[in-house]
């Protein structure tokens, strides 16, 4: 579980890339050209997980992203990871090396894709708790501007709503930033939110939440 002393919720989330946007064109390319050859390759039962296999070269192998600044997608949730895919395929979202490959997905498979992650284990990243200060911070941040009403209490997220518990730190403060700034803008709510959040609190959110295991927490459900 994610724990019962001071650093639980008290209370009853890009693929942006950042330092690996050098040679983004040239990476995309190669993923791209790989998700098409496996697309023609598979037999049509095969597909979607051909196709999955191809994300491995950034979301990793075994689930762990290849640097700190790509999200987990082992295991997150299927309605979130659907509007994702669907917006980095309409441009509502944007990222160059996601951006050319979702634009070159079927519009069929964005969910089936979404829905594959989801079934997978989501791994544990080893990033540590939160010291307490650090913790009671962000759970009075996330609090004032009501982050469990929809990331719910463990930040477990449900449906359309990202999973942030457990989420790379690295990341976390990434997207959080680009919802302050502007630089993500397919959920306007979210930079909202996020524009009323100080700098330092988004810091102690990132840590906060990247520290965090609820895998038994979770497993209580099964």
């Amino acid at each position: 579980m994610m724990g019962r002393g001071s650093n639980a919720p008290s209370f009853s989330y890009e693929m942006g890339l950042g330092p690996v946007k050098h040679g983004a064109v040239a990476v995309a390319a190669l993923l791209l050209g790989a998700l098409i050859l496996s697309g023609g390759n598979a037999r049509a039962d095969d597909a979607i997980e051909a196709k999955a296999k191809v994300c491995a070269g950034c979301h990793g192998e075994q689930g762990v992203p290849i640097q700190k600044v790509i999200p987990v997608i082992w295991g997150q949730n299927a309605g979130y990871l659907f509007y994702q895919l669907r917006d980095f395929k309409s441009g509502a979202r944007k990222n160059d090396l996601m951006s050319p490959i979702a634009a070159n997905l079927d519009q069929a498979d964005l969910l089936p894709l979404a829905q594959y992650f989801s079934k997978l284990k989501w791994p544990n990243l080893g990033q540590p708790p939160a010291p307490d200060d650090v913790a009671k911070k962000a759970q009075a941040a996330a609090a004032s501007v009501g982050c469990p009403g929809c990331h719910l209490a463990y930040f477990q997220g449900d449906g359309t709503t990202a999973r942030l518990a457990g989420q790379n730190h690295d990341y976390l403060i990434k997207t959080m930033t680009d919802f302050r700034d502007g630089t993500r803008g397919n959920n306007p709510g979210m930079s909202d939110l996020m524009k009323a959040t100080s700098p330092d609190d988004l810091a102690a959110l990132a840590q906060y939440l990247a520290g965090l295991q609820i895998e038994a927490y979770l497993n209580q459900g099964q």
